[in-house]
């Protein structure tokens, strides 16, 4: 998948912690290490992950910032 494509279900409009991280290609642990080292600005902020519901658009974002040189491989990677 490319960094600026999501294969979506067409008709979803929120994801739920897992789905993003399954949708991204990602561990639910990377998923949380994506959003402390971009997102998150307090540890506060953190602490609401869990329970927090992902937009389409909140994915997208995410999925270029997973794709940074460096950042981490995606699940499915040997890396």
């Amino acid at each position: 998948m490319n960094a600026g494509t999501l294969s979506t279900k067409f008709n979803q409009t929120q994801y739920s912690e897992v789905e993003a991280a399954r949708e991204l290609g990602v561990t639910v642990d990377q998923l949380r290490t994506l959003i402390r080292s971009h997102i998150a600005q307090t540890d506060e902020d953190l602490n609401h992950i869990a329970v927090a519901s992902f937009h389409p658009s909140d994915l997208l974002v995410l999925k270029i910032l997973a794709g940074q040189k460096g950042h981490f491989a995606p699940a499915d990677s040997a890396e």
